[in-house]
């Protein structure tokens, strides 16, 4: 199972992160976030990750051109998309950065919004289910409903994602399957600045 850890913003906690267990570290290329970092902040972390490390870089309703750019200038090897993005945009994104991984983030509040998850299959690698909130795209601490996602099997991997934490996330996995987890504000002191003990509980917790 795929493990990211999402939010990091020092070079040093991403670099402890991936040698604990995490399989992709998470940058925040949304400018308004707390967790926000630049290009040259994420090329600086990047540089200190093994190959084997997903290095994923989270952008809300940016143009192709800067998503690209900054992918070039980082070193990312995916893209998460967290804001409004059509399939239409996944599918032009794809057409610019054919070799990096395509993540769609979808804010779930009911079940309309997982059927609207399967229309982007076809056009992104992975998906990612995070908790509504109306206000924040994602960090919020906030859990889906992990009862509405047994059903949900979408033809392409996913991520679970939204208020996982070291003491959830054994009850969230006996209810739901997904190909990966996502965790953030579960593992922080503060945004931004993680908490290696509480990442350390987690990868304890999931190997027991």
């Amino acid at each position: 199972m795929r493990v990211k850890i999402c939010g990091v913003t020092q070079p040093q906690q991403a670099k402890a992160i991936a040698s604990l267990g995490a399989t992709a570290i998470g940058f925040i290329c949304v400018p308004g976030s707390p967790r926000y970092v630049t290009a040259s902040q994420i090329h600086a972390a990047v540089t200190e990750l093994p190959d084997n490390i997903d290095k994923i870089g989270v952008f809300a309703n940016a143009p192709i051109e800067q998503i690209s750019q900054v992918v070039h200038d980082s070193g990312l090897t995916g893209v998460q998309l967290h804001g409004d993005e059509s399939t239409d945009f996944c599918h032009q994104l794809r057409q610019q950065i054919p070799h990096v991984e395509i993540l769609k983030a979808l804010r779930i509040r009911n079940i309309e919004h997982l059927t609207q998850a399967s229309t982007y299959s076809q056009h992104v690698d992975t998906l990612l289910l995070d908790a509504y909130h109306p206000q924040q795209l994602g960090g919020t601490g906030q859990t889906l409903d992990w009862k509405m996602l047994e059903q949900f099997h979408p033809s392409r991997p996913w991520f679970l994602a939204g208020g996982l934490t070291p003491d959830n996330i054994l009850q969230a996995l006996s209810q739901v399957n997904p190909g990966g987890i996502d965790l953030s504000s579960g593992v922080e002191i503060k945004p931004g600045d993680k908490d290696l003990n509480k990442v350390a509980l987690l990868f304890d917790r999931l190997k027991a």
